[in-house]
């Protein structure tokens, strides 16, 4: 299991843990974290698992794919650097504390 903090728009903290294997957006899903919708059940074909991943942990991330680019165009004011769809964040052991906080809509 991996600590994960989620972030909502308003500011309330959901710590939980999350099996290594599974995703950040079936982290949340799973734990009933509000904001983070995952209309398309992780298959990369919506936006609505959007987040803005903590600063310090850019660059820790496997780097986004041309897919994930794609589709974050229709989020929510996405931020270059920042802006992940958690659906493609695949839970390792690397990922304890990762911090995300999510925008303050999904769309």
């Amino acid at each position: 299991m991996v600590k994960i903090t989620y972030v909502e728009f308003g500011g309330t903290e959901h710590v939980v843990d999350v099996p290594v294997g599974r995703t950040v957006m079936e982290g949340a899903r799973d734990n009933g974290i509000p904001g983070i919708d995952a209309d398309c059940g992780g298959a990369c074909a919506c936006s609505t698992c959007h987040v803005y991943v903590a600063p310090e942990w850019v660059e820790k991330l496997p780097a986004r794919d041309d897919m994930e680019e794609d589709m974050l165009d229709f989020a929510f004011e996405p931020d270059p650097v920042r802006s992940r769809l958690t659906c493609q964040i695949k839970v390792t052991e690397a990922l304890e504390g990762l911090l995300v906080n999510m925008p303050e809509k999904q769309i």
